[in-house]
């Protein structure tokens, strides 16, 4: 594989990193390995793609997670961990894109960073091409800083179509998403107002076929309510339609 794609891989354990590392540079990638995260959030802006340990030095890799993926959103994170339990899943997931547990074959780790590589190409792609007209969303317009930026709005929130970003009108902040989250609301955009099945969604996003009882979709789209929400056990932005799948109406 020829790739000049740059992994800032977080890892302290030296024998694991010495063997990711000499795996993937024969791969192709470019890697920046720190034993802790001290300075992650720094260094951040030069990947296209995080790979990160949980049980780190200092602070864990949970809490350095989430200040990369808010210093910079669209940076896709896999995370790393011996830790199998469900929670400890969901706790990464909550912010990571995906979350591959130890011990680990270097194909699967090759591939999971292969897929999260090619959906955030799809995401960047998605995020300003192809959303007007018959994609489904209506977004207006308005000058900011003297261009034009098309707009969404979801109730209390805004969704910058060209900036990738959303904005919550009650605080004035930035609500700060991870990669699949993204591309999932985006998705539903483009697709306003219609019925999407858990099928329909799984395979857009994740590019695989959809395995029946898989709860992956689910748990994504609890944690992406749990940020545009209101009252995420009542959402109202991403409607559950019983039997059939979910809904963002505009």
């Amino acid at each position: 594989m020829t790739t000049s794609k740059r992994i800032l891989y977080i890892e302290d354990d030296h024998e694991i990193g010495s063997w990711v590392k000499d795996d993937l540079e024969g791969r192709g990638y470019a890697i920046e390995w720190l034993y802790t995260g001290d300075n992650a959030a720094a260094k951040v802006h030069q990947a296209d793609i995080v790979i990160l340990d949980v049980m780190l030095p200092g602070l864990d890799g949970f809490t350095v997670g989430q200040r990369l993926k808010k210093e910079s959103p669209s940076t896709p994170i896999l995370m790393l961990s011996a830790r199998t339990s469900v929670e400890d899943k969901l706790q990464g997931l909550h912010f990571a894109d995906d979350y591959l547990t130890k011990p680990f074959h270097p194909e699967e780790l090759a591939a999971r960073l292969e897929v999260l590589l090619r959906r955030q190409g799809s995401a960047g792609n998605s995020g300003s091409a192809g959303i007007t007209g018959s994609s489904g969303i209506n977004g207006g317009s308005r000058m900011i800083g003297g261009g034009t930026s098309r707009e969404v709005k979801l109730g209390h929130i805004t969704v910058n179509l060209d900036h990738n970003t959303l904005l919550d009108h009650r605080t004035d902040s930035e609500i700060i998403l991870t990669g699949k989250q993204h591309h999932i609301l985006m998705y539903f955009l483009q697709h306003s107002n219609r019925i999407l099945t858990k099928e329909q969604i799984y395979e857009a996003v994740w590019g695989e076929s959809f395995m029946e009882g898989d709860k992956t979709l689910m748990v994504h789209i609890r944690h992406l309510r749990e940020k545009i929400e209101l009252d995420p056990s009542d959402p109202v932005i991403i409607e559950t339609i019983r039997g059939l799948g979910y809904r963002v109406k505009q």
